[in-house]
């Protein structure tokens, strides 16, 4: 199979003018966790970069201690209580959702065969992160019941955990596309292994991103991402495209970050704010 180079980053989504927040995208994210270590910042600023990134309506499915820490941070998101039956696929139908991010803060929150599970049973867009990664890659084998929906954005380590629960070939020198690739081709799924050069790739195509920088570096900005590619499914785009443009945002989110802050004390919050200066620009360019 011949890899094809994205070389021209997508558009933004337009939406027409009588657009309701019903059409552009109901956001499902599944994450948070409270206990010895608490994590609820997580979730709200996927919620949050959501929002930001065009998502109409969002919603954050946590446990129940959580969720009264949780929704303050989040305020133009909803929070629901996490269901004891585990059924994952159906809180988020029951939502109306397009898409579903499940990861970010999760902690053990959800058994992994139900983040599996989830995967073969939810037929709208997945993106996985986080926690959620290393419950897969607890599992083992596993696979998409509708794999060109889904994404996975693994930083390096989960990256390392995924192929060593799959029984894929790692090295100490491997590179870092081809590693990527092959994990596609396993999973049949959109991998975004992140990092310096984010690689984005479904077996068929890949980017390699050129945006961002070493301020990035900092707690909540892969939750930021997973809210902003969750975002751009919800709005029509496909998985591949919105990892693409998704990482693209991001990256230039941060630059602009930087350029204002710089790099020393940015954080994801101030991503959040930026990707607003990010799409505005990106959108300018669509009307060119």
């Amino acid at each position: 199979m011949n890899l094809q180079q994205v070389s021209i980053v997508p558009k933004v989504p337009q939406r027409s003018p009588d657009a309701h927040k019903g059409e552009v995208g109901r956001i499902v994210i599944f994450g948070g966790s409270w206990g010895e270590v608490g994590m609820i910042g997580a979730p709200a600023l996927t919620a949050n970069a959501a929002l930001r990134s065009g998502a109409g309506l969002v919603q954050i499915i946590t446990p129940r201690e959580a969720m009264s820490m949780v929704a303050p941070l989040a305020p133009c998101a909803t929070t629901r209580c996490l269901s004891d039956d585990g059924e994952l696929s159906k809180q988020a139908v029951e939502f109306g959702a397009d898409v579903v991010a499940i990861g970010p803060g999760l902690g053990t929150s959800i058994r992994p065969d139900r983040v599996a599970a989830l995967l073969t049973e939810f037929s709208g867009g997945i993106v996985v992160d986080a926690d959620a990664l290393n419950a897969l890659a607890s599992v083992g084998e596993w696979s998409a019941g509708w794999p060109a929906n889904v994404v996975l954005t693994p930083h390096p380590g989960e990256f390392q955990r995924l192929q060593e629960g799959l029984g894929l070939p790692i090295s100490a020198n491997q590179d870092r596309l081809d590693a990527a690739v092959a994990l596609a081709n396993r999973t049949k799924v959109t991998v975004v292994l992140k990092g310096q050069c984010t690689v984005v790739t479904n077996g068929e195509q890949y980017y390699v991103n050129q945006t961002g920088n070493a301020g990035m570096a900092t707690a909540g900005t892969g939750d930021v991402l997973t809210g902003t590619i969750a975002a751009l499914m919800g709005q029509g785009m496909s998985a591949m495209d919105a990892a693409v443009l998704g990482v693209h945002a991001h990256g230039l989110a941060g630059d602009a970050a930087a350029a204002h802050l710089g790099r020393i004390s940015m954080t994801a919050l101030d991503l959040i704010e930026s990707l607003a200066e990010a799409f505005s620009d990106l959108e300018h360019e669509s009307h060119r």
